[in-house]
């Protein structure tokens, strides 16, 4: 517990710093530059911190976006002055909507060298707006104890706003006069050595913890003897035994069928029956009818299927979302009531009377039997590797405990309708806040980076991984194994399924946008390990071998157009 007496900004960061520490930070990313050299030295020297510096701001935020979201406690994210902190707003954005906590350190210069034509200077007071939910402008640091408390007290402050009352961004903005480097000495602070006693200073610095939940009044009476879904939806519990053992709970208590997203936990985690066909059921307007329920439960936001969203949407359905987050869950404007607090909660206030499976319950079993049948048929005698059996072999294939973390637009969809439930406890990640493919390479690198002691794996689409390509400048930071899974189908395969793809003067070039990287090329510019795999079998050899460290790239060529109409043509099979 090492205070930097060598001038004011050094002792300043170091109070910051340390603070942090005590409170529970473990890492930090730093992005170079000069106005923020106190933060960045402090943070670097800190043994119990690992700091870990990415060049590219962008590919940064994404970096501790995925620290944060692999470990549930905040990252730390600093950079100087300037447009750099504008690099971070799209990582800010999608922690802000997926409630992922950081904190961010914008190095800045002090009030009276702004708006003057000094240089790398901008106006960065709520650089974040809405997207932060607490921002504050430090004060340029001054050497009286009392300023050292309050710098002190503004970490704990940030810190617990990262966490409550949900998780998320905490944006300070840091002034700092010269002289920046620690190893220029200043004895303006020598003073404060007999006045400070780091130990006592930092007595009591402990991280919040969120209040026990002391009552709960649950609306049990209006849903027992009912039709009822429990439909787990797009959610990134911190420990997805226990929420899957709450749902499980919840559903034996009343007897309703659970409908599980596949960015949810409980299609790896789950020991009981789950409803993972639900858009293919829905498509067929007797099963739709037959199964309506009298009530809807909602744990964490609505799964990415459009056919469900339209079948809840038609009928006015009373519907509970349960959430500790205070964001509005229902985008479908249906009759809902929030319960404000978690699903592990309200497990532990259920009685234990377990209820058998209604009628009601059993004909969404009987759907679902028949309609995984129908779908492994149509896997089985397709002769093409299509896109589409990704997804499918990597839910039968992945290693125990691994990572997977799913890039956005066709991905995520093909999880959704073919990550078949098992018993893996395989974890998923993804960023769905914002639903962008921005810093998609550089959020999984930062998993398998935390995940180290597990292979970690990214889905993702030749757009998604392109666009992100400066993520590739962090290989050397990651610790971990990552194997980029990629299926190249030369553009944005999403397009191909809505009504823009017959406009054919403007669809290939200005919504599919082709590119033409080689991605064997691209790898060897970063000594990554390449692979190019053509067929079922290969890709199986790949996933009973992902390396324990290092990165490598399997490439997959898809054929849009092809594959399109093979998911259409399945499509017309349940309708």
């Amino acid at each position: 517990m090492a205070l930097n007496f060598n001038n004011l900004n050094s002792l300043w960061a170091s109070v910051m710093v340390e603070t942090l520490a005590q409170l529970g930070l473990k890492s930090a990313i730093i992005c170079p530059g000069s106005r923020s050299t106190p933060l960045t030295v402090a943070l670097a020297r800190h043994p119990d911190i690992e700091a870990i510096p990415v060049l590219d701001e962008r590919s940064a935020g994404f970096w501790a976006l995925g620290l944060a979201k692999a470990s549930g406690i905040p990252t730390v994210l600093v950079c100087t002055s300037g447009t750099a902190g504008a690099n971070f707003y799209p990582a800010v954005i999608e922690a802000r909507y997926s409630h992922v906590p950081l904190i961010v350190l914008t190095g800045d210069r002090p009030p009276e060298l702004r708006q003057c034509s000094s240089g790398q200077t901008i106006n960065q007071i709520n650089l974040f707006g809405e997207f932060a939910q607490f921002f504050s402008e430090m004060a340029t640091p001054v050497a009286r104890l009392e300023m050292l408390q309050y710098a002190r007290q503004t970490m704990v402050q940030a810190w617990r706003k990262s966490l409550f009352p949900q998780c998320g961004v905490a944006h300070l903005n840091c002034p700092f006069r010269d002289p920046l480097p620690p190893n220029i000495l200043d004895n303006s602070v020598d003073f404060l050595r007999n006045q400070i006693d780091p130990v006592l200073f930092f007595q009591n610095i402990t991280s919040p913890t969120p209040s026990q939940l002391l009552s709960l009044h649950l609306p049990v009476e209006q849903w027992e003897g009912k039709k009822g879904i429990i439909i787990a939806g797009v959610d990134q519990p911190d420990n997805p035994k226990n929420y899957t053992a709450a749902i499980a709970t919840l559903s034996q208590t009343l007897g309703y069928p659970v409908l599980a997203e596949a960015l949810s936990p409980l299609r790896n985690f789950a020991d009981f029956e789950l409803i993972t066909t639900y858009d293919f059921i829905l498509r067929n307007s007797d099963s739709a009818e037959a199964l309506l329920p009298e009530v809807v439960i909602q744990i964490g936001a609505l799964p990415t299927s459009k056919t469900l969203r339209a079948w809840l949407q038609k009928d006015q359905i009373p519907t509970w979302v349960i959430s500790p987050n205070s964001d509005n869950l229902d985008p479908l404007h249906r009759p809902t009531h929030t319960l404000s607090t978690s699903i592990e909660q309200i497990s532990q206030v259920l009685s234990n009377n377990q209820k058998s499976h209604s009628d009601y319950a059993q004909k969404w079993q009987f759907y679902q039997q028949q309609t995984l049948v129908a779908i492994a048929k149509s896997f089985r005698t397709e002769p093409n590797f299509i896109e589409a059996k990704v997804a499918w072999l990597l839910s039968q294939y992945l290693p125990e405990k691994s990572s997977i973390f799913f890039a956005n637009s066709m991905t995520v969809r093909y999880a959704e309708f073919f990550w078949q439930q098992n018993k893996r406890q395989i974890q998923p990640y993804f960023n769905r806040g914002a639903n962008g493919i921005d810093g998609t390479l550089s959020t999984a690198i930062a998993l398998a980076h935390s995940n180290n002691d597990r292979p970690c794996v990214l889905l993702t689409g030749d757009l998604a991984l392109l666009h992100d390509t400066n993520g590739f400048l962090t290989v050397s930071q990651c610790s971990g194994s990552l194997t980029i899974i990629v299926v190249n189908n030369n553009g944005g395969g999403i397009f191909e399924m809505l009504p823009i793809a017959t406009v054919d003067d403007v669809f290939e070039e200005y919504f599919v946008t082709p590119q033409l990287p080689s991605l064997e090329k691209l790898a060897a510019t970063y000594a990554i390990n390449y692979q190019k795999i053509t067929d079922e079998s290969a890709l199986v050899s790949v996933l009973s071998n992902l390396p324990k460290q290092g990165m490598q790239l399997i490439e997959i060529l898809g054929d849009r157009q092809r594959d399109t109409q093979w998911l259409k043509a399945l499509f017309q099979i349940f309708q």
